[in-house]
């Protein structure tokens, strides 16, 4: 199969596949496909897509691995090209951060520094694509690894994730204008790190994850979570959603084009009980009739992969397919949703 750019249409790269006898026409992915391999395998990775590109950054290679080089590694994937290529590395090395998009550039936050075990970052850096150049903003008041974080209108909501006091519930919101951050309710819902955030419909949700077990500061018993917390930036109030049908820590999450949410992937906490594992189920869900459903599984089940959506395609990259990073890969993989 090769991948062959057509342009664009409502502003969307368009991706066909070529037949063996050269005729092309319009690709639908109806099941998970593989693409190009990036140029490099890890996991616990952050992504956001600028335009045709997702820019993949952070992570390890392996848990406990002395080489943890990737942690600095930004990879930019050509959606058009089917083509990787690697950008200027951060300047810190940091896995478990959050990655948004905002106007053009690239921003990460929060993080933990090589390994878990070390400190946790509250540092916020943003990338110039254009200028292939990294630029160190404003920290935030809390520092959190693991956490939940997406973008409406000029802010970057940050919520949950954990830190040295433990599972997180608290929400910051940074405002890109004036490059200042401020505190905001805490969610309802359990705190929790290893969660994900989207924005879908002006709300930011902050989905599923889980605590305990491995962190020095939060020794209670390890649990994962279903739960679905909702924040309206106008009423500044949180809304407890129905939770997904299956708990699910470490995953990946998109909105599509229409505003679905789309979770797929994961590791079961904890993960060192019988049965438990990477996770390959993938759930959708519906803001406008609260409604969660399924989608075709994952082709490669994986734990902490990156996800990114254009239109309503889905793609999830790197990830591990092994509970703990003892499987970190360099998989591409794409799916087409259903419009409504």
């Amino acid at each position: 199969m090769v991948l062959v750019g057509l342009g664009s249409a409502d502003g969307l790269e368009v991706v066909s596949v070529s037949a063996g006898d050269g005729a092309v026409g319009p690709a639908r992915f109806t099941r998970w496909t593989p693409l190009r391999r990036s140029t490099l395998a890890r996991e616990e990775v952050a992504a956001a897509r600028i335009g045709r590109f997702i820019y993949v950054v952070g992570a390890f290679t392996r848990l406990n691995s002395p080489d943890q080089s990737a942690a600095r590694v930004l990879e930019r994937y050509d959606i058009r090209r089917n083509r990787w290529r690697r950008m200027r590395s951060m300047p810190v090395s940091l896995n478990h951060g959050a990655a948004v998009a905002y106007k053009g550039k690239l921003y990460v936050h929060g993080g933990w520094p090589s390994q878990p075990e070390f400190f946790t970052s509250a540092g916020l850096y943003r990338f110039n694509p254009t200028r292939n150049r990294w630029k160190r903003l404003p920290s935030s008041p809390t520092p959190r690894a693991a956490e939940a974080a997406a973008v409406i209108g000029h802010r970057m909501y940050v919520a949950g994730g954990a830190n040295d006091t433990g599972s997180l519930r608290s929400l910051e919101i940074y405002n890109f204008r004036t490059n200042r951050w401020r505190r905001a309710p805490n969610f309802e819902g359990p705190a929790r790190n290893h969660a994900r955030g989207v924005a879908s419909g002006g709300s930011f949700y902050v989905l599923a994850g889980r605590k305990g077990h491995q962190l020095r500061a939060d020794p209670s018993p390890a649990v994962s979570y279903r739960a679905v917390d909702r924040y309206d930036p106008r009423r500044h109030r949180w809304r407890r959603m129905p939770p997904m049908r299956r708990a699910r820590s470490g995953f990946g999450a998109v909105t599509v084009r229409d505003g679905r949410i789309v979770v797929f992937g994961g590791e079961d906490w904890p993960n060192d009980v019988p049965g438990a594992g990477v996770i390959g189920s993938v759930e959708i869900f519906n803001p406008r009739t609260k409604r969660w459903g399924r989608l075709p599984r994952m082709r490669t089940p994986r734990h902490a992969p990156a996800g990114a959506a254009l239109g309503n395609r889905i793609y999830a990259a790197e990830g591990s397919t092994k509970p703990r990073a003892q499987g970190p890969t360099r998989v591409l993989e794409v799916l087409d949703v259903r419009p409504r």
